[in-house]
């Protein structure tokens, strides 16, 4: 006898856009390991559609929007009755896990978290603290990989930290980009590891032999300007690591790709100091392909970086921080440099860009570290298997994670009647 197609509701801060962020990307990849298992899936976003939304339907997902603290969306999860509901960030839990376990409490809760969001945050603050303490623009080594301890108490009183922590318990299973992020969860916050699942970049090994050191020319930088790491490093590129770069290489050309282009970011044009600002690109892999080196001196951030798993797949060196690098490549060689501070940076991407054999070394270690850590049917596999443990042991897991079954009572009782206050106040008019 057949079994019966499993049915998975994504809830999802946005549409996807897996050509506009790497968060999108890995939503994606999420979604396609679903679909080849033959899983009904329906992807629900209280957002609008952006300008780059992927179009689900051709995948044959049901696209549905949803409302915020709207009694309607109870009707539509109640017919539905997914086995499986998936929050794509955990502000998603928050305004809808409630109803979730009002109507479908049955159903496995899953949290793609994307990154660490109050990990993040917190380390933009500490940015934000060191420029303001001191002006120099060169070497901000103090912020690169601290002690997990001091990570923790630099997240542990934010309103942030605790919301997110909370989130994380109050699901069956978190979906972890990060190894690092596991370990600060699990010693530091003491979450159980049971309740994480190490779910990286899935990527399909190129097929084809990567362009060669003298068929590409240009430094590229890439990513989403809405990003605010991305913002900083460009920032940073413009004001101090392009003007050292250029010092050495007077000829050299640095290409900047991003969605959302704001017109703060536009206004750093400059084409005779080399710094091309070139708004979003069609083709990411294309314009990566095309590059000798990729520059992402990042200065704050979590998770890991989408922008530098595509220039491992098109065979392109990068330079990165210890932040860009965190949690990418384990016990591996990086695939170009890793600096902290703005001259090793320069120093390095100069390098790269005039020594072939450094260069060909450098994209031999990131094809071996796609290989190695990245493949999408290992953790396609890896991720479906989880999935079905938890779903069969549902009850057991539940029991043992008495933290978030009570975080989940509290959490969703009050939710629930604010809710309802809200609802019955905007179906009155002021004067009633």
């Amino acid at each position: 006898m057949a079994q019966p197609v499993t049915k998975v509701l994504v809830i999802g801060y946005v549409w996807p856009e897996p050509r506009s962020s790497a968060a999108s990307g890995h939503v994606m990849q999420i979604l396609e390991t679903f679909l080849q298992q033959g899983w009904d899936i329906t992807f629900s976003s209280p957002a609008g559609p952006g300008e780059h939304k992927a179009d689900l339907a051709v995948l044959g997902i049901r696209e549905v929007s949803i409302e915020l603290n709207n009694s309607s969306f109870d009707v539509f999860i109640s017919e539905l009755a997914p086995d499986i509901v998936l929050f794509d960030q955990f502000m998603m839990e928050e305004q809808f896990g409630w109803r979730v376990e009002k109507h479908c409490p049955e159903a496995l809760r899953v949290l793609e978290t994307s990154d660490l969001q109050s990990l993040r945050h917190a380390r933009h603050q500490r940015l934000k603290d060191r420029l303001k303490a001191n002006s120099d623009q060169d070497d901000f080594s103090e912020l690169f990989a601290p002690a997990l301890r001091e990570e923790f108490e630099l997240m542990a009183d934010t309103d942030l930290a605790k919301r997110e922590i909370a989130a994380l318990y109050r699901c069956d299973l978190n979906l972890m980009i990060s190894e690092v992020e596991i370990e600060l969860l699990v010693e530091q916050f003491g979450l159980p590891r049971q309740l994480l699942h190490w779910c990286p970049l899935m990527v399909e090994l190129p097929s084809a032999p990567a362009r060669a050191f003298a068929d590409r020319e240009h430094f590229l930088s890439i990513g989403n300007f809405r990003h605010a790491p991305n913002w900083d490093a460009v920032l940073w590129m413009k004001t101090t690591v392009w003007p050292l770069i250029r010092q050495q290489l007077p000829d050299a050309q640095l290409h900047i790709y991003g969605a959302y282009t704001p017109p703060k970011a536009t206004a750093l044009h400059n084409a005779a100091q080399g710094f091309h600002i070139m708004n979003w690109a069609e083709d990411a892999l294309q314009v990566m392909s095309a590059a000798r080196v990729c520059l992402a001196p990042l200065r704050f951030g979590a998770g890991i970086k989408g922008k530098l798993v595509d220039a491992m797949l098109c065979g392109t060196p990068s330079v990165t921080t210890p932040i860009g690098a965190e949690g990418m490549y384990g016990d591996h060689p990086w695939p170009g440099a890793v600096a902290h501070n703005a001259c090793d940076i320069a120093d390095s991407a100069v390098r790269l860009y005039k020594d072939q054999t450094l260069w060909q070394a450098a994209q031999q270690a990131g094809t071996m570290l796609l290989s190695e850590r990245y493949q999408y049917a290992v953790h396609g596999q890896a991720l479906i298997e989880k999935l079905r443990y938890c779903q069969q042991h549902l009850q057991i897991l539940r029991t043992s994670n008495f933290t978030g079954s009570m975080l989940r009572h509290h959490f969703h009782k009050s939710t629930q009647y604010m809710s309802q206050w809200i609802e019955a106040k905007n179906r009155h008019s002021p004067t009633d």
